[in-house]
Formats: structure tokens, sequence, C-alpha cells
């Protein structure tokens, strides 16, 4: 047990060595705008634990990821060997993968409760513009890391739903051919391809959504957090300057997110280790199969996070203007993962969370998360007359919710904001 002289001697040493540290890098004033001197609205819920779990998440994907590229080789003869080898034979191997595969979907998961939250309080609204638009880059990144990561293992859905992916390109009129060429490197989908894949995978996207989250991070502190009222707090202040309404950030909310990285952890770990696969959501039968070129699946479909969009792109299945249907659906999935980002300027409500908004703007978002929820389950079945036709329902709906916002939420009803946050 340490004697209060010890305690002193301690204090002195810790406060000379930061003192040394500060003025060669600005580590507590860092830590005092980003942390402890950042207040943040006092009324945060359950809704707002997703974005420091994404973050979680994205540094879980970066640490197996080093680990698993240790013992993988990104050739064609050895990629799916080398996956086989790490599951089998290098020592927890199969932990790592798991905790990398499965982690996967998780890092999906709480990013789209995490836009979902942004939807219903408005955290897309001004001063915020900025901010959303570089998590929708966020989203857009991690759609493109998922897809290069999912060819990687080699087998046989990753084979051929790379193939068919790819195979977009080939639509483009007049370039179509050559850049379908370019994307693979060679005539098919082979090493060349793999090697590509790889590449980007491991060094320069990762590199990207690291420097995006720091920037978005950065942004979402210039600008203050939004909150369930969609208030600004910054209208409140005390003598001091602090808003009314907030709590420094640390302590407050850093304990308060770990105790829920904590919980999140339980549920992640409890599917790592008895349901890796998750009915083949998470791992589809057919990756457990080296790919084969003249072995086509029974039914070819993207990991679930994928599927709503997988969706809209089978449902385009007629010719328009002289292009072909598998044109206009590339440029229909396309659309969609864009459209969000038009959302700042889309919104015309008087207010910003979906507390105050009228019933229009209510049954919008509530019609908009179902036809998604929809058209992912129809992505993973095989296509028929009547599920295409459901399909191209929810993609309408999909699409209205953004189309008619402008309107909806100008005509509507509204409750007045409240002055201060209400808990």
């Amino acid at each position: 047990m340490q004697t209060p002289d010890n305690d002193s001697k301690f204090v002195v040493m810790w406060t000379g060595f930061m003192g040394w540290v500060d003025e060669r890098f600005p580590a507590t004033e860092t830590f005092e705008y980003h942390m402890s001197k950042y207040h943040a609205p006092k009324n945060f819920n359950f809704w707002y634990y997703f974005g420091v779990l994404a973050i979680f998440m994205l540094f879980n994907q970066i640490l197996t990821g080093i680990w698993l590229t240790m013992s993988y080789a990104p050739t064609e003869s050895g990629a799916f060997a080398s996956v086989e080898y790490i599951m089998r034979d290098v020592e927890y191997g199969w932990l790592i993968r798991y905790l990398h595969s499965t982690g996967a979907s998780f890092f999906f998961l709480v990013v789209y409760l995490h836009m979902y939250r942004a939807l219903m309080y408005g955290s897309y609204r001004g001063p915020r513009e900025l901010l959303w638009l570089i998590g929708i880059a966020i989203f857009i990144a991690m759609m493109a890391e998922g897809f290069f990561g999912y060819l990687l293992p080699w087998g046989n859905m990753s084979f051929w739903a790379g193939q068919v992916i790819v195979s977009l390109a080939g639509a483009i009129p007049f370039v179509g051919a050559d850049l379908m060429e370019w994307v693979r490197g060679d005539f098919l989908m082979s090493e060349a391809t793999l090697n590509r894949f790889f590449a980007l995978h491991v060094i320069a996207l990762p590199l990207v959504l690291v420097i995006l989250v720091f920037v978005h991070v950065v942004a979402l502190h210039h600008v203050g957090s939004n909150n369930p009222d969609g208030i600004e707090i910054k209208k409140n202040k005390g003598p001091d300057g602090i808003p009314l309404d907030s709590v420094p950030f640390h302590p407050y909310y850093t304990v308060h997110d770990i105790h829920a990285t904590v919980l999140f952890l339980f549920v992640f770990l409890a599917v790592v280790f008895f349901a890796p696969e998750m009915g083949g959501y998470f791992l589809e039968k057919p990756n457990f199969i080296e790919a084969d070129p003249l072995a086509t699946p029974d039914l070819i479909v993207p990991v679930w996070y994928y599927t709503p969009f997988y969706s809209m792109l089978r449902a385009s299945t007629f010719p328009l203007f002289g292009m072909t249907a598998k044109f206009w659906g590339m440029v229909i999935m396309a659309a969609a993962i864009f459209m969000p980002a038009f959302l700042p300027w889309l919104d015309k409500s008087p207010v910003k969370s979906m507390r105050y908004k009228g019933i229009l703007s209510k049954w919008a978002l509530g019609i908009f998360i179902t036809s998604f929820f929809v058209l992912g389950y129809l992505g993973t079945l095989h296509p028929t007359d009547i599920r295409t036709a459901i399909a191209q329902v929810g993609t309408m709906l999909y699409f209205l919710y953004f189309l008619l916002m402008p309107w909806y939420t100008r005509v509507e009803k509204t409750k007045p904001e409240p002055e201060r946050v209400t808990g």
C-alpha cells in the first residue's frame, strides 16, 4: 500500500512527465477538447451507444485482420487452403477467423442502427450536414471493404457472388467490357483479381476508413452532438459558457459506453462461439467449398447486409431507353446507396426529431424501415414473379421516402420543440 508521500511523489512525477509531453505534443489539450471538456447533451439514450460500438468493431476488424494476413495466402491455389489451415492448424486461428467474419456482420449491424438513430432524431440536419456526408462516405467505404474481403476466402459463393457484382460493370454502355476486364485484372476471375482485392481490403480501404472515422469524430466534436429532442444545447449556456443541458463526455459517457461495450461483447461472443455461421446468413454453406468456375451455387446471394440492395438490383427486369435491365438494376442499386446523402436538403421540417414531427414523417420512416427489411429478406431467396413484384414495390417505397420528403415534411403538423432538453 502506498503512503501519502509516495502518492505525492507519483503525482509530481506524472505531472512533470505530462508537462514534458505537452510541450512537444498537445496530449492534455486534445484529451480535454474531445473528452473531459467536451460537453455532450445530458439526455443521450440507448440509440447513442452504436457510434462507439461501431468504432469498437472497426478496431476488432483491423486487429483480427492483421492476424489473419499472417497465415493467409492470396493465391488462386492457396487462398482456400490457407483459410482451412487457419481454421484447423493455427493456434486459436478458428477464433480469430470467426471474430473477423462475425465481426463484419456486427459491424454493419451497429452502423445500420447508428444510421437509424440519425433518421429518427434528425442528426443529418444543419449544422451537421458535413458530418452526415462523412458518415455516408464511411458507409460506402465499408460496403467496398466488405465486398473485397468477401472474395478472399475463395469459396464457391465468394467466387460467384464476386463474379456477379464485377460483371455489373459490363452493363455500362461503350466502356463496360474494358472496365470489367480492368476491375478483374484478367479476362476471368483469377489470381490477379484476388491479389488486387486483397491489397484493397487489407491496406487501402482500412486506411481510408480510419481516416474517415477520425475526421467524423473531429467534425462531431466541432459542431456538437445531436440529442433525442433535436435541439441545440449551445443555445442555453450558463455564465461559465458551458451548455446548461450538458455533461462532460468523460467520465459520464465513457463509463456508460464501457458498460454498453461489455454487454455487447456478451452478445457478440455468444454468436462467435455458438453460431458463427448464423444459419448461413453470416457464412454461407457454399463458401465451405473451394471456388469452382464450373459449379454454380444453387442460389447466388451476397451476405445479409448487402441483400436489400441486391434485391433492388434484381427488381429491375425490363430494358428502358435502349439500356439493358442489368444496367438499370446497377443504377438503382447505386442510387439507393447514395440517396441518403441528400437527406439534409430534402428534409424541410421545422423540427429535427421524430418526437416532434407529424404523423406523415412517422409513417414514412416506418414504411421505409419495413421495406428495407422486406427487401433484405427477399434478397436471400430465389426470385419468382411474385417476389420480384414485391421487391419492385419495396424499391419504389424505399425511394419515395426520400423523393416525397420535401412535401410531407412541409405539409404535416408538428409539435413545438422545447426550449430545453426533456431527458
